[in-house]
């Protein structure tokens, strides 16, 4: 396109760039009033992997089965209030979850893990011995037991006249049969609640174990709950039913200390580091490296934009990947302006100099770049595959995307800027333009 569309386009990506970065409220972090969105090792909180076991599931049904479980897990993870959790299948039968600002451990794993939450049981005598066994009953010639998988996802809290907690719910289709025959059988008997595996206990200690009075068909309560165990119970309830089993495999706890002191260190580095690059530039290339450096503060915004748009979740790997990228965008700048020294010896003008050397330097920028590219993706696939990989697709990430805007400040913006001094009396002192030349 004619130059001055092209410096009309850079500008409107420039100001672009500069609303995501510095506007876009993606979140409220410690590198700003509106900061990146942080991972676990710079904000703290815990790193969970679950194993699945498919043994009770279908054949060919485990993918469904795993991408329910991964809805289900975030479903209940809102109940904690977590800001920005991530949540993601690791390989074909793992699960990752990483939650940001949280420190308590023996809850977010009992939250995550539960399989059935609610199991109805009735008492039997067996041998002499009276045990607790699920209550169960037959649909179109099957035994199925009573459990909160066939509750409708709308429980809630209400009182008695007594002031006492109820916990309301409402069978499903096929709920509201099996409650129908068991409550039959058990009138003036108790119907025990378990909550995996354990009997739930109500406000004064007790096992929950109502007696039935009649038949429950449509809906039913369970009264003696404390009222934060009843809003708790009632949100997982209301969060779904986890289709399998899940075994924890890894946890990690980072403290929220370290990630800050981790934070405050990478910004003076990086601050640091592109303070010495643009100064190197500007005095080893002159005018060249003057606009170079304004590219490369136009790629840092673009690059921090595109981190909040995706959005990236930033890591100390992560910023290792982006000041990273700084570098290989200074590379090829260096690249491209020793191309063009060599062509300012041969005597050629600025326009001629400009477009030989980022020619002849294009195929060095693509295939370096290139290189990195499939690096970049062999890392985030096996960061992917392997059990606390995070901070190894994060690099992987931010680098992909910091070398491909480099490319684009290299090749387009500093070449648009250059291009702009031609024709103009700076164009005629060839010594802002190299220190070697030889020429006035």
């Amino acid at each position: 396109m004619p130059r001055k569309n092209t410096l009309v386009f850079i500008v409107v990506l420039i100001l672009f760039a500069l609303a995501l970065s510095v506007v876009l409220p993606i979140d409220q972090g410690v590198l700003g009033e509106r900061g990146m969105r942080l991972g676990l090792d710079l904000e703290g909180g815990i790193r969970l992997v679950y194993k699945a076991d498919f043994s009770a599931v279908e054949p060919g049904t485990e993918a469904e089965a795993i991408d329910g479980a991964v809805a289900i897990i975030e479903r209940r993870i809102n109940v904690l209030g977590v800001t920005e959790p991530t949540i993601q299948k690791l390989d074909d039968d793992s699960i990752m979850v990483e939650l940001p600002g949280i420190s308590e451990t023996e809850k977010a794993r009992k939250l995550i893990g539960q399989t059935a939450l609610l199991e109805f049981r009735e008492l039997v005598t067996q041998d002499g011995e009276t045990e607790w066994v699920p209550a169960t009953a037959v649909i179109d010639g099957q035994e199925k037991a009573l459990t909160s998988a066939y509750f409708k996802e709308n429980t809630y809290i209400d009182r008695d006249r007594l002031s006492g907690i109820l916990l309301l719910f409402e069978w499903n289709e096929e709920g509201s049969k099996l409650s129908e025959q068991i409550t039959g059988r058990l009138i003036n008997k108790p119907l025990g609640i378990f909550l995996s595996d354990e009997p739930l206990l109500g406000e004064d200690g007790e096992p929950i174990a109502p007696i039935v009075r009649s038949k429950i068909t449509h809906r039913g309560q369970i009264e003696g709950l404390s009222l934060n165990e009843a809003t708790e119970l009632s949100k997982l309830l209301n969060a779904g039913r986890i289709p399998l089993p899940l075994t924890s495999i890894y946890e990690e706890s980072v403290s929220p200390t370290l990630g800050t002191d981790f934070v405050d260190m990478s910004v003076k580095a990086g601050v640091i580091g592109i303070i010495l690059v643009l100064l190197f530039m500007i005095i080893y290339y002159r005018l060249p490296g003057v606009l170079a450096s304004l590219a490369l503060i136009f790629y840092g915004s673009l690059v921090l934009a595109i981190f909040k748009l995706v959005p990236v979740t930033l890591t100390l790997a992560g910023l290792g990947g982006f000041v990273l990228s700084i570098g290989m965008a200074v590379d090829a700048n260096v690249l491209i302006f020793e191309r063009m020294k060599e062509e300012f010896r041969t005597g050629r003008t600025l326009g001629a100099a400009v477009e030989a050397g980022f020619n002849r330097a294009w195929t060095a920028i693509r295939d370096s770049n290139v290189t990195t590219f499939i690096v970049c993706g062999i890392l985030y696939w096996v960061g992917s595959s392997i059990v606390a990989g995070a901070p190894v697709m994060g690099f992987a990430l931010t680098l992909f995307i910091g070398v491909a805007v480099s490319m684009f400040t290299a090749i387009v913006v500093t070449r648009t800027l250059l291009r702009l001094l031609v024709g103009t009396p700076l164009a005629q002192r060839t010594s802002l333009f190299s220190v070697y030349t030889g020429r006035k």
